[in-house]
């Protein structure tokens, strides 16, 4: 995977974490009847659902971009079979120097 995959993965993580916390706040704080508390569940509700649809269509987009980009690349492989046989080769002979000089 690389660095963007990964660190995109980590912040949808970190995202659906504190909303699973901002949740289970509110449950917590559902008795509390002082006036702070009472007028912020509302805002807090509000935000968590918010983040949620827009965590869930980031999602969605990301899903569509990585489908397009693996149909362009398996349309690329089926239209440049020699091409790709090729570039395989040249990595296969790369990878051979290399283990050749390490031993």
């Amino acid at each position: 995977m690389d660095t963007v995959t990964v660190s995109r993965d980590k912040l949808v993580g970190d995202v659906k974490t504190v909303i699973a916390d901002a949740e289970e706040l509110l449950k917590a704080t559902a008795s509390d009847a002082s006036e702070r508390v009472k007028s912020l569940r509302p805002r807090l509700e509000e935000s968590v659902r918010t983040a949620r649809q827009r965590l869930s269509e980031a999602e969605h987009a990301v899903r569509e971009k990585a489908s397009a980009a693996g149909a362009a690349a398996e349309r690329y492989a089926h239209e440049n079979p020699w091409r790709i046989a090729g570039i395989a080769a040249a990595i296969g002979v790369l990878v051979g120097l290399v283990i050749g000089r390490r031993s």
